[in-house]
């Protein structure tokens, strides 16, 4: 099951300029900054209390967050929900007919297993589900 909301991403033109907007917005600097090459992104992750902002810039023009910016400008780009077993929850959403992204999860940022929702399946929400790698 979903346990909790583990972030939301916002897709962003300037990494550089956001994390200053985002920095001076929230009173704290991100504690992390990552490149995700297999997603075509750079991230930030911001933490505010138990909650975590993650701002994503893309790194090359036809990745999907640059395909996302082109079509519909700055923003939430999805709402990520952490989860203990993403596979057996990957199963239980399709089995729910969600529609999955990708079958099988794959290493994303900060140490996370991830795996999409497809937005046609949760009223127009990209729905990330992320679980902790085990070291």
């Amino acid at each position: 099951m979903l346990t909790k909301i583990e972030h939301i991403g916002i897709a962003v033109s300037n990494l550089e300029e956001a994390n200053k907007t985002y920095e001076t917005l929230l009173g704290v600097a991100p504690y992390k900054a990552e490149d995700v090459v297999s997603e075509g992104v750079t991230t930030s992750f911001f933490k505010v209390g138990d909650s975590k902002i993650e701002l994503l810039g893309a790194t090359h023009e036809d990745s999907a967050i640059a395909k996302f910016i082109a079509k519909r400008g700055e923003g939430i780009h999805h709402i990520a929900y952490a989860v203990e077993d993403i596979v057996k929850e990957m199963k239980r959403l399709k089995n729910e007919g969600f529609k999955l992204l990708n079958e099988t999860p794959k290493k994303g940022a900060d140490n996370k297993l991830i795996a999409f929702l497809h937005p046609k399946s949760s009223n127009g929400v990209l729905v990330e589900l992320c679980q902790d790698i085990k070291k």
